[in-house]
């Protein structure tokens, strides 16, 4: 992983349709990894980056990314990672 600058995945959805997003956090919670996401194509000058959360689970032996239907987890998981960004900005 480059330390200095972003990640960026691309993801296929049902549709066959690529995106690519730049990770902004990954973090590993209660057995599961959450990566937190904004689309890469986005201006960063934008002032609503809209941040989504994505669950990596494995199905047949591949990595594939959902999206979290449980709310309270959703919820959780939002507030651990906004927690750890902003820690980052802050040292």
């Amino acid at each position: 992983m480059d330390q200095y600058g972003s990640d960026f995945i691309t993801i296929v959805d049902d549709d066959g349709k690529e995106y690519e997003l730049e990770v902004l956090s990954t973090l590993e919670y209660d057995g599961n990894t959450y990566m937190a996401v904004i689309p890469a194509e986005g201006s960063q000058d934008t002032l609503e980056l809209e941040v989504s959360i994505l669950k990596s689970v494995e199905e047949d032996g591949e990595p594939i990314l959902l999206t979290i239907d449980d709310e309270q987890e959703l919820e959780t998981v939002y507030g651990l990672i906004m927690d750890s960004l902003y820690e980052e900005d802050t040292e």
